[in-house]
This record gives structure tokens, C-alpha cells and sequence, in this order.
């Protein structure tokens, strides 16, 4: 039975006179359609929704009987019920009122005081326009009346419901006034729903309120929450799913406060360093940067704000996190201030976070400002005022140690990090810098490690990093597999001195008097001219 949607309460349906726009007198229907095709459809399912719905649609009555809204300034003849042949000039005339006396200037107008003595021969009409109506007409009060913007918009966007409002009425409303579509392109998303798919009702009780998730969590979780979740369906919010959030951004955000840290007593125009001039592992994490950059640039043309907060989060937490802040460490605590193997770094540290706060302003907006804030060196007033970072370059595909050597390297170091682990576990270590490796293999393997040279244990981080032939393996060591090639790892506990300033087990620990407790690196790095690092 008919009922209302709100009140759950019975209505009944009454056929009255309305106003219409005839969907196919003068072809409305049809350039609509064809200005459909024209537009950009984010998802692409959006576009074969709004044609089955404009294509089947009856004609738009565009009438109301309320006593609110905007009213239908019009007269009809009493007896043959045509529009008063002066119509436009009158509502132009009931317009210049409104504006003088507000929208009661047409429901208080006494007939006569526009049409004399016409007036006994001609209804006044009393019905309001369509809401829908005056949405559908933005365009036109808000984009071609203000000279900063530009008609068509670039982009509406709004819920899937309003395949069948906001979205139809607008483009119907600006096909009939200016023959094209009033949008380039069309972005749809879907309902926020709770953990278990219910739609968010405040009957139900399970309505979570944005105040209280920016007053206990902050407006940058749930913005991430935002981005983070796939618009095209419906998307959840709970919260476990918000406090999820809460932890990925605290990744992000402390990988920006490990750089900012390491940043400390950097200025870019003394200490930044060419490219020419950097570390190995250095030029590859620019490289890293700019290749996501790339991506990350692209996902925001396309409107895919989920898969920005994946990369950056991957880029965080794997990239970052569990390789190269972890293996640069050893440079930025143990190597002279002013060193080459450590300005490298900060160099690299610096692109990175350049780069990055401005991959963060667009979502994590209140962080990025504090970042940048905190960067050093010369900035603009915010981030905001800046445009993408173009200081990130590119490691030539024919050196050495290019982007797919540093590949494959990685996932050895991933096969090394297994074994050490285990060993870990096991009790036969504490951490890998009490560990020697042994890698055993052959060809390409082999050739890219070696590579590395005496700094493949810093890659490691391990106390010592040695390359021999897979021939060599002992008999019952387990063979594993990287890049298609066969290796086998041994991890063995390190028998010599553990040097109490960089945590490696060296043997020439204690061969130097006045430092006995320092290895031979930290005494040439504290006391001497420091040690030469080229890779990592």
C-alpha cells in the first residue's frame, strides 16, 4: 500500500493539474543522451545508470503545492488556461520585486498591481517549482554568474541516488537552456553503512557522528577514513574500522617525524648534495619517490583516493619503514656530521618528505601544514600555496646498481631477513647485528650482491655479509628461491667483540689502546677522517 517513506504512515495518491517539460516535444531526451556520452564517468557504471533512467523517464513535472519554495510566477487565463502572452516581461517585473522584498513579494502581490484591469480574466498560480529545479539550475546561479569559475563544471559529485536528482535535473535544466551537459565529468559514491552493511539511521542507533570521531581521533583520521574506502560501493564506518584507521595513520605520520628528526641541522642550500654525488641506496629511494610519484598523480586525476592511501601507505610502512630508514640509520648515528654517507642521506630524507607532504596535503590536510611547517629550508606560507615536488629524479637504467638491480637485491635481503629471523626465534641470536650471513649463489644473484661489496652487510644489517658459490652450500641447507634463481642462506652467530657504539660485531674491536671498546670504523668516524661509504 502507499505509503510515506518517513512517517511510515498511509498516503493517497490525487491526480491534479501540474506543469511539465515535455521530455521529447522539441528533443530534450535526445540531446540529452548524446551530451551523456560526452561526459566523464566516474565509476564507468554511472553512465549506463543515468541513460537507462533519462531514456525511460516520463516528462519532469516540475510544479509542487507547498507553501514554501520558489514560487511559479505565472498567470493562466481562467477560461482557456494559457499562459498570460506577456509572460516573460511579468516575471522579469515579480523578479525585481523579490529581490527588493523577498520571495513573500509574489505570494503577498494583489494581481492588479501587475496586470490592471486584466486581472479579473487571469488566475495567479499558487504552486512552487520542483526543488529539483532549483538545484538543476546551479549552474547557472553559481558557475555563470561568478567570473573566478568557468562553465561546464569540471566535475559534480554526489550519492548514487542522485542519478535519478541532482544529477538528471542539472543536465536536463542545462541541455534545454545551453545545449550541452553542465559538468565535464560525473564522480558517484556510495552510502556510508555500519561494520554489518545497515544503512546509517538514527533509529537504529548506529549513526557515527564526525564530530565525535575529529574530537577523539582528529579531523585526519577521519579524512583518512574518507580516502581510504572504496567510494564506488557502500562504505563502512565503525569503530574498529575507524581505530584500523587511527594505526595506519600513525604510520605515516611517523615516518614523517623520523625525517623531520633526521632533518635536524640540515639546510638544503649548504648540505643537499647532486645526485652525482649521493650514495647508491640513496638515489634509489629518490627514485623510488619520484616512481611513485608518478602513480600517486595519476590516481588523483582518476579520482581513486583508496589506492593513493595504499601506495603511500606501502611506501610508508614496507619502502620506508622496513628498508631504507632501517638500513640508513647506521650512517645517521654513526657517521661524522658533516660526512658525505650522511648528508647523503639527509639529501635523499629531504626529497622524500618534500615529495611527500604534498602527496599527504590533499587528505591528511591539518598534518601536511604541520609538516610543512617543520621542513627546512626556505617554504611558502603552506603547502597548500605550492604545487607537486619537482625536485625527485630518476637513476639511469644503465648504471650498475638501477632500479631492478635494487629489485632483485631487495628480495634477497627479504629471503635474508626469513632466516634471520628464525634463527631469532630460535635463541641463537638477539638482533641480526649479532649475526655473520653467508650467502650462497651464483650468476645474476651473486654479480648483484657482489656488487655491494664490504657494504653488503650494512644492506643486511648484519655484523658481517659474505657472497660464495651456490657449490659451496653445505649438503642440508635448505635451498630458496629469489628471482627465479636458486640460493641458500646460513646465519651464524657472530663470535667476535660487539663494539658498543654501532652495535657490530667486529674483530678488530679492541685493537686500538685509547678506544678498546670501539671497532675500527667508529674510531676512524669519531676520531678520524671517517670511513667511505659508496652503496649503502
Amino acid at each position: 500500500y502507499p505509503h510515506c517513506w518517513r512517517h511510515k504512515t498511509p498516503v493517497i495518491f490525487r491526480a491534479t493539474s501540474q506543469w511539465f517539460i515535455g521530455m521529447d516535444q522539441q528533443g530534450l531526451r535526445a540531446r540529452a543522451l548524446e551530451e551523456i556520452k560526452k561526459v566523464r564517468f566516474t565509476p564507468d557504471w554511472g553512465e549506463a545508470r543515468l541513460q537507462g533512467m533519462v531514456a525511460n523517464r516520463p516528462d519532469w513535472c516540475v510544479s509542487r503545492q507547498r507553501y514554501w519554495g520558489v514560487p511559479m510566477t505565472l498567470f493562466t487565463h481562467k477560461k482557456t488556461g494559457e499562459l498570460h502572452p506577456r509572460t516573460q516581461e511579468l516575471m522579469e517585473q515579480v523578479a525585481q520585486r523579490i529581490e527588493q522584498g523577498g520571495i513573500d513579494a509574489w505570494f503577498g502581490l494583489d494581481p492588479v498591481d501587475l496586470l490592471g484591469e486584466e486581472a479579473a480574466e487571469y488566475d495567479k498560480a499558487p504552486d512552487t517549482l520542483d526543488v529539483w529545479f532549483d538545484s538543476g539550475t546551479t549552474h547557472l546561479s553559481v558557475l555563470e554568474r561568478r567570473p573566478e569559475l568557468h562553465f561546464p563544471a569540471e566535475l559534480y559529485l554526489e550519492g548514487s541516488d542522485q542519478h535519478r536528482g541532482w544529477f538528471q535535473s542539472s543536465l536536463l535544466a542545462s541541455t534545454a537552456m545551453r545545449g550541452v551537459a553542465p559538468y565535464k565529468g560525473l564522480l558517484t559514491h556510495g552510502f556510508t553503512v555500519d561494520a554489518q552493511g545497515r544503512k546509517m539511521s538514527k533509529s537504529l542507533g548506529n549513526v557515527v557522528a564526525p564530530q565525535k570521531v575529529v574530537n577523539s581521533l582528529g579531523a585526519d583520521v577521519l579524512r583518512l577514513w574518507v580516502a581510504a574506502t572504496d567510494y564506488r560501493a557502500e562504505m563502512g564506518v565503525s569503530d574498529e574500522i575507524l581505530k584500523r584507521t587511527a594505526d595506519s595513520y600513525r604510520r605515516m605520520r611517523n615516518t614523517a617525524r623520523f625525517l623531520l628528526a633526521n632533518l635536524n641541522g640540515f639546510d638544503p642550500v649548504q648540505h643537499q648534495m647532486s645526485p652525482e654525488q649521493m650514495l647508491a641506496l640513496d638515489r634509489w629511494a629518490v627514485d623510488r619517490a619520484r616512481r611513485l610519484q608518478e602513480e600517486i598523480l595519476e590516481a588523483y586525476d582518476q579520482y581513486v583516493f583508496h589506492l593513493i592511501y595504499q601506495k603511500i601507505h606501502n611506501f610508508c610502512s614496507v619502502d620506508m619503514g622496513s628498508l631504507y630508514l632501517d638500513i640508513i640509520k647506521d650512517r645517521q648515528y654513526t657517521t661524522g656530521r658533516d660526512s658525505i654517507a650522511r648528508r647523503s642521506a639527509q639529501t635523499a630524507m629531504h626529497h622524500i618528505l618534500e615529495a611527500m607532504t604534498r602527496w599527504l596535503a590533499p587528505i591528511l590536510s591539518f598534518t601536511a601544514e604541520e609538516i610543512w611547517r617543520n621542513l627546512p629550508g626556505e617554504h611558502g606560507p603552506s603547502v597548500f600555496l605550492t604545487t607537486w615536488y619537482e625536485g625527485l629524479f630518476a637513476v639511469d637504467d644503465g648504471e650498475a646498481l638501477n632500479a631492478a638491480c635494487w629489485e632483485r637485491l631487495i628480495t634477497v635481503r627479504e629471503a635474508v631477513s626469513k632466516k634471520l629471523e628464525q634463527a631469532r626465534v630460535a635463541g641463537d641470536i638477539g638482533s641480526s647485528l649479532d649475526a655473520e650471513v653467508d650467502v650462497y649463489c651464483d650468476g645474476e644473484l651473486a654479480a648483484d650482491l657482489g656488487r655491494l661489496a664490504d657494504e653488503l652487510r650494512f644492506f643486511l644489517i648484519t655484523s658481517y655479509a659474505r657472497v660464495r658459490p651456490l657449490t659451496e652450500a653445505p649438503a642440508d641447507a635448505e635451498t630458496l628461491s629469489a628471482n627465479g634463481q636458486s640460493l641458500v642462506v646460513q646465519v651464524t652467530a657472530s663470535a667476535h667483540a660487539k663494539c658498543i657504539r654501532c652495535w657490530h660485531h667486529r674483530e678488530d674491536v679492541g685493537q686500538n689502546a685509547e678506544h678498546p671498546e670501539l671497532c675500527g670504523r667508529c674510531v676512524e668516524n669519531a676520531f678520524g677522517a671517517g670511513e667511505d661509504r659508496r652503496f649503502a
